[in-house]
């Protein structure tokens, strides 16, 4: 495992470093991606183009983690009532933070998320230093508690755009293996680790594999 001090995240400056490098490239190269996907958006719903939730990050510090808004305005209000009238969605949510057939989602959202275009906001958190390219994937305050003993090991890193988890199948996965991903990469990092993630990352997303 890479030596780090308290105030030092996984990596250090060099993970930093590739950080930024591929952050401002892949932005240059996306724009006229992010650019349409803009203009469909604005097109196609007249609310907030993002939607910033709170996230833990490193050390405990609480960011907003940006994304092109894939569901309705009022969320909040209809997950509440979907998982008051079925108890059984209410569980499977309460144990993976995960629904296949989520309310919420619009159904251009829907498109968005399959292919991983709702998390390109994410590159300005990645700038901003508050997330990483590769990483454990950010998680509100109250999932730490299923990372249990691990908790110390999500903390140690920033939260990343892609992981070990999205090359591993993602919601085809259980919470724990999850888990235990998490951990290894923060276990065994090294920089050709992050390369090899990135790399996989692009078929991973083009094929879909485990997104719901």
């Amino acid at each position: 495992m890479a030596s780090r001090g308290r105030d030092v995240p996984v990596g250090g400056i060099a993970k930093r470093g590739l950080d930024i490098t591929l952050a401002v490239l892949g932005l240059v190269l996306l724009a006229p991606l992010i650019l349409a996907l803009v203009i469909v958006l604005k097109l196609t719903d007249s609310g907030p183009l993002l939607y910033g939730h709170r996230r833990v990050g490193f050390g405990g510090r609480e960011f907003r983690c940006w994304k092109f808004r894939t569901m309705v305005v009022n969320g909040d209000t209809v997950l509440e009532q979907y998982l008051r009238k079925h108890p059984a969605k209410a569980a499977l949510w309460n144990e993976q933070r995960k629904l296949v057939d989520d309310p919420r989602v619009t159904p251009l959202g829907a498109v968005l998320r399959k292919l991983s275009l709702d998390e390109l906001p994410q590159l300005l958190n990645v700038l901003t230093g508050e997330m990483s390219l590769v990483g454990p994937r950010p998680v509100v305050r109250e999932e730490l508690a299923y990372y249990a003993s691990s908790a110390r090991h999500y903390l140690s890193a920033r939260p990343g755009l892609s992981g070990l988890w999205q090359i591993s199948g993602r919601s085809n996965t259980t919470y724990l293996e999850r888990v235990q991903l998490d951990r290894f990469y923060v276990m065994n990092w090294n920089p050709w680790m992050d390369l090899r993630i990135i790399f996989m990352t692009i078929p991973a997303v083009v094929m879909s594999r485990g997104a719901h």
